[in-house]
């Protein structure tokens, strides 16, 4: 992805186009020339309600869903075009209201597919529309006439959580995705003595050993020295049709004394959607981790984050704690440690899959209990 970076002090058309979208979506009043504090507080409110990292700093992802925000349901036609598809506030709000009639357009991410075009198609034949899978102003009309008299339950949200049930129990023939990070722009960069990519990659491995054992098909993004593209491991995931995602890292504070273990899922309070499966996963993780280990719990997220946005499995990303705080950063040095978190893992997979009748409280479960359960053979 190109490197962006507007922030404070910077002038020019990068700027004022980032200026008039924050005032077509209301949170700017003025038009400033020059990226100011009130610019910077706007960007910190946009990037705060739509699950981005709060930095006040526009770059690349940040600039990408300004412009998607930008764009209200009739601005526009939608339809599938040569990729890069179409993206945008349209686009979800088109996608959640597909969803509440009972047209099945797979998650509300707000990028225009096949399958929301096949959709889209199917509710044109509904209203007697052309049947195009284009959503043009015959369309968006006849979505208005039906919004008020059409009201749904959560469809896509029954079906995740059907999807999983049917799963069944036992980790054998599941698939799943390990996603070690990269570092980043800090790879081979060591805090403390300590490097993220190097400890993500070793505790993956230390997990897809646990879950091979289990019987579990499990594919990593990466080996111990590649690089590959955020669009890569997303790709990777999609294409190997997997059951679960886990992206791991470290984070990094200018202040030493952040510290704590976190984890991620994908929503957005704005179109209501988020992903139910991916919700309890990481509640699942973060409170086995958390009573594994000492890590502090800095609780779960709902982030738009496009590894967990467009990776089609439940996907959950976890934070290890900071390689600045000494503490954490002696903690993930040591492989004893690396093991506890991978065993932690583990359970908290088990435990997704398991019906609430056979759960155990959290931290009591082992691997060894997997096989007595007659979960494993």
């Amino acid at each position: 992805m190109e490197e962006i970076s507007i922030r404070i002090g910077d002038t020019g058309d990068s700027t004022s186009h980032v200026v008039n979208i924050l005032n077509r979506i209301g949170l700017l009043t003025t038009r400033p020339n020059i990226f100011n504090g009130e610019v910077e507080n706007a960007v910190r409110a946009f990037q705060q309600s739509r699950g981005l990292t709060v930095t006040g700093v526009v770059n690349a992802v940040s600039l990408r869903t300004l412009e998607e925000a930008q764009w209200k349901l009739g601005d526009r036609s939608l339809f599938v075009k040569t990729p890069p598809l179409m993206r945008g506030d349209d686009v979800a709000t088109l996608q959640a209201r597909l969803t509440d009639m009972g047209f099945d357009c797979g998650r509300v991410d707000g990028v225009f597919g096949p399958r929301c075009e096949k959709a889209i198609k199917e509710f044109q034949k509904s209203v007697g529309v052309t049947a195009d899978g284009i959503c043009g102003p015959r369309t968006i009309a006849a979505f208005m006439r039906l919004l008020r008299t059409v009201s749904g339950g959560a469809p896509a949200v029954l079906r995740e959580s059907a999807a999983q049930k049917t799963r069944g129990p036992a980790l054998a023939n599941k698939v799943i995705v390990l996603d070690p990070s990269c570092g980043g722009s800090n790879k081979g960069i060591s805090e403390n003595g300590v490097e993220e990519s190097e400890i993500v990659y070793d505790i993956t491995r230390r997990l897809e050993g646990r879950l091979l054992a289990l019987g579990v098909s499990v594919f990593l993004t990466r080996g111990s020295d590649g690089s590959p593209t955020e669009a890569e491991r997303i790709a990777l995931a999609n294409q190997t049709h997997a059951d679960l995602a886990l992206s791991f890292h470290v984070d990094r504070y200018a202040n030493e004394k952040a510290n704590g273990v976190a984890t991620y899922f994908y929503g957005t309070k704005n179109h209501g959607v988020h992903s139910v499966v991916g919700e309890r996963f990481a509640s699942l993780v973060q409170r086995e981790i958390c009573a594994r280990t000492d890590l502090l719990n800095c609780r779960t997220h709902e982030k738009t984050w496009d590894l967990l946005r467009l990776t089609v499995a439940p996907t959950v990303r976890i934070d290890l704690g900071y390689l600045t705080n000494p503490g954490d950063a002696q903690r993930l040095a040591r492989p004893d440690f690396r093991d506890v978190i991978a065993e932690s893992v583990v359970i908290a997979i088990q435990r997704l899959y398991l019906a609430s009748e056979d759960d155990a409280k959290t931290g009591t479960l082992r691997i060894s209990d997997l096989r007595k359960a007659g979960i494993r053979s």
